[in-house]
């Protein structure tokens, strides 16, 4: 929005052009999120408080976050969603339609995280939504949103899915695409929801695969770059840097009082959002293996879910001590260590960067 705004100014001053630089408006629209955020968390936290709308805690979950996690306020997700909004709408091109797209998703998935949330605190029930109803939902918003971006597409390109490291081979998706967006999407969204387990441990990651997604949106939607790194160029994508820059500052406003011990939780409200949110980008840059590829914690959480249900039903016995994965740490690591949190959750935290580095070297390495 401002970018029209100082547009408007240049005609008097020149120097506002420089509002004009994707670059500028990269770091500005992080800044905003993440003072925003910083602002609004102290206020939300009180009130929250105020109204004992506290962390539910699974029954079956580790004994100790009874004790140490259920007077922590939930809902926490609410100061990144708002972070997030006004920091794309002041420094993005608003007339860019997937500007629109992100902040559809973003919207939508996370109404059906604070509807989750609100019925956690309403019936003191720690399941809140059944599973079957908000996947339901989750499909019903991603396919509306995939299917105006599938009768919008102006190039092959955006229906091809491009394969990290390999610049010779790429897969042409066509009405594959719907389906293929919504796995994609709605996986990342519940895979972050699984992993929103700790202190941090969520967030950090979201933070660390967004910055990557500013530079893919940076060098995919510049021409010369692009050409120069041999990966393709798709225009509009550009602006898609200022929305992950918003979630990397929304993020890090929300984690100073997320990290251990936390201060809040995100709730469903925010995972589910951002979960999401985070997937659509993917497939906005087409970049879906690569983002597998940096997501490696939460594909890991979500497997040994998916492992722990089939085997159990199947023999009767557990694979895990408990899932998901940082429970089965929890767990395994209490033999060890006096409080294993802290480790686990910054092992989860430099896997993910180790991950996203693999996944950043894929723009030289083809």
């Amino acid at each position: 929005m401002l970018i029209y705004f100082f547009d408007y100014l240049s005609q008097y001053y020149s120097g506002f052009n420089v509002f004009q630089y994707l670059t500028l408006r990269i770091i500005l629209a992080a800044l905003t999120a993440l003072f925003t955020s910083l602002i609004l968390s102290p206020y939300i936290i009180k009130k929250l408080l105020e109204n004992q709308m506290y962390q539910t805690i699974r029954t079956d979950g580790p004994e100790s976050h009874i004790e140490t996690k259920s007077k922590t306020p939930s809902m926490g997700g609410v100061i990144i969603l708002i972070s997030i909004v006004i920091s794309t709408l002041l420094w993005a091109d608003i007339y860019n339609k997937n500007i629109w797209i992100l902040l559809s998703i973003l919207i939508s998935f996370g109404i059906i995280g604070f509807y989750d949330d609100y019925k956690k605190f309403v019936y003191s029930d720690s399941k809140g939504l059944s599973g079957k109803t908000k996947l339901f939902f989750q499909i019903i918003f991603a396919t509306i949103v995939l299917v105006f971006m599938y009768a919008n597409i102006q190039d092959n390109l955006e229906l091809t899915l491009i394969l990290p490291f390999i610049k010779t081979f790429s897969l042409y998706l066509g009405w594959m695409f719907i389906p293929w967006s919504i796995f994609i999407i709605v996986g990342s969204s519940n895979a972050v929801n699984l992993t929103d387990g700790l202190d941090g441990l969520a967030i950090l990651p979201c933070i660390l695969i967004a910055s990557a997604f500013v530079v893919f949106a940076y060098v995919e939607g510049n021409a010369n770059i692009a050409n120069y790194l041999l990966i393709p160029y798709l225009p509009h994508v550009s602006e898609i840097a200022i929305f992950s820059s918003a979630i990397v500052g929304s993020g890090l406003g929300f984690l100073w009082y997320n990290s251990y011990p936390a201060d809040i939780f995100m709730g469903d409200v925010g995972s589910l959002s951002l979960g999401a949110a985070l997937g659509t980008i993917a497939v906005l840059l087409r970049q879906e293996i690569a983002f597998a590829i940096m997501s490696g914690v939460f594909v890991a959480e979500v497997l040994s879910v998916i492992i722990q249900v089939a085997y159990f039903k199947l023999t009767g016995k557990r694979v895990f001590l408990m899932s998901p994965l940082h429970h089965h740490f929890e767990y395994k690591w209490a033999k060890i260590y006096k409080n294993p949190e802290p480790k686990i959750i910054v092992r989860f935290w430099i896997v993910t960067f180790i991950l996203v580095l693999i996944a950043l070297s894929s723009l030289k390495i083809r």
